[in-house]
């Protein structure tokens, strides 16, 4: 053997021996794991442990020797580097708690089916589709769903009643029964709302440079330039220099000052053509951690539907451990409900590892990428590279992904789709389940995606591409 390929041996001798010290040092949380996800846990620690060290270097050796050079390999990144060890002449043998290629394959596919049901069609990813409140009383539509392709029924808590969910589930296992299409039902935790208050007109002009306040509703009076906030206590939690948005983004401030029980921001920026901030919209703290809970008093209110209508439940707004933990407490010894995690404040993106391990107590979990409120906290600019980071942890985990918010959303409510959603839409594919919201051209969205998703599925298996022949390429040698 060469030196520069002993060198490689030696390195990947370390990193193995640091994933192997990683198992002894992080016992505690693998202890806790449900035993259908113990070896699902181990390959993410052994994956967090490659991660967290600059490989790049090692990376390029091995691609410059003609071996693998790991990427794409996080659903079985110990049984990959024990096989390049192994072409490499190091007689390191592949213990059976370690995944392979092929058995983590297999591995996927039964977490994904376990948690989302069946399909017609292994190239294209699970199609999960919101319900609008006018499908309560509209079974047909419901039906056509499904044979258009739904493969989940999403029901958001934050809207309608018991009564119009019951009617829509009644309306999913009737088309089901009907068309032998399997279609699980997805419910949503409304999660706690942070809305603006604004009395009077119900909206206040602002302007960039300019001074407005901050309170909570207790503390809301008649006054100019005041904003309430649904959140109790909101000022004490503030801290000058926080970021304050309202409505998605559009319009930024900063703290300045904390005044007796409001503050004082300055407008930052107005990027809405009417320079309003409106009553209930939304209001995003990104540098605060709010003390709040995660599961509101409603929400605890529609766990007992939840629990015997639905096959999975949406938490909102997780951020800590602690918080699945009050979720798990609530649902009790209900084993049949399985689980997805909501991604979408700063604190779930720096958390995931540690929720991943927390939630897989459960033998079925799932985590959500919710765009929305997840791109608003963070900065659109970091979308790309935090979703992509998601999707890497997650499938090291063996952990099924829904890709949600604003997924052709154009087409679904205008009926012409942007060139730059048809790309995302495409990104979609690399997630296992895809999201679309509710909107008046839903049936072209969805027959839209899935020709998306086929093609751009046909390039690539999650984020490993896959070299099957290329139209270009062959008329080129055919000519």
């Amino acid at each position: 053997m060469s030196n520069d390929l002993e060198l490689l041996a030696s390195e990947l001798n370390r990193i193995d021996e640091f994933m192997v010290r990683a198992e002894h040092d992080f016992h505690n949380q693998l202890e806790k794991v449900h035993p259908a996800q113990y070896k699902n846990a181990v390959n993410l620690l052994h994956y967090l442990a490659l991660r967290s060290q600059d490989i790049r270097e090692l990376q390029d050796a091995l691609h410059a020797a003609g071996l693998s050079s790991m990427a794409s390999s996080e659903s079985h990144i110990r049984g990959q580097l024990l096989a390049i060890a192994q072409r490499l002449g190091l007689q390191k043998e592949i213990p059976e708690n370690v995944f392979s290629y092929e058995t983590s394959k297999q591995s996927f596919a039964r977490k994904s089916a376990e948690l989302f049901g069946k399909k017609e069609s292994d190239a294209v990813p699970y199609i999960m589709v919101t319900f609008e409140s006018s499908l309560a009383d509209d079974y047909e539509k419901v039906k056509n769903l499904l044979q258009s392709g739904m493969n989940v029924a999403r029901i958001n808590c934050a809207h309608d009643d018991e009564s119009a969910w019951f009617r829509m589930i009644q309306h999913v296992k009737r088309a089901s029964k009907i068309t032998g299409l399997d279609c699980k039902i997805y419910m949503d935790l409304a999660g706690p709302k942070i809305r603006t208050i604004i009395r009077d007109k119900g909206k206040l002009e602002v302007k960039e440079g300019e001074a407005i306040f901050l309170t909570d509703e207790e503390h809301l009076q008649d006054g100019k330039q005041t904003v309430g906030c649904t959140v109790p206590g909101i000022t004490d939690q503030l801290t000058v220099g926080d970021t304050v948005l309202f409505d998605d983004g559009l319009i930024e401030a900063r703290v300045e000052k904390i005044e007796a029980e409001r503050a004082r921001l300055m407008v930052l920026r107005v990027s809405s053509k009417k320079p309003f901030i409106k009553n209930e919209k939304g209001i995003n703290f990104p540098e605060t951690s709010l003390s709040m809970p995660a599961l509101t008093e409603y929400d605890i209110k529609c766990l007992p539907f939840i629990s015997k209508h639905a096959d999975i439940v949406g938490y909102s707004f997780v951020r800590h451990t602690t918080d699945l933990l009050q979720l798990q407490e609530a649902l009790g010894r209900n084993k049949k409900l399985s689980l997805v995690i909501k991604i979408e404040t700063p604190e779930a993106v720096k958390n995931l590892p540690s929720l991943l391990f927390c939630g897989m107590r459960e033998e079925n979990i799932g985590v959500m990428i919710a765009r929305g409120d997840l791109a608003v906290e963070i900065g659109f600019e970091r979308m790309s590279e935090i979703q992509e980071e998601i999707l890497w942890i997650c499938e090291a985990a063996h952990v099924p992904v829904i890709w949600a918010t604003q997924v052709l959303e154009n087409l679904n409510k205008s009926g012409v789709a942007t060139r730059s959603e048809i790309t995302d839409a495409a990104h979609a594919a690399m997630a296992d389940c895809v999201m679309i919201n509710k909107g008046t051209h839903i049936i072209r969205t969805m027959e839209t995606l899935k020709d998306i998703l086929m093609r751009s599925g046909g390039h690539h298996a999650k984020k490993r591409y896959t070299f099957r022949p290329l139209a270009i390429a062959t008329r080129f040698m055919t000519r």
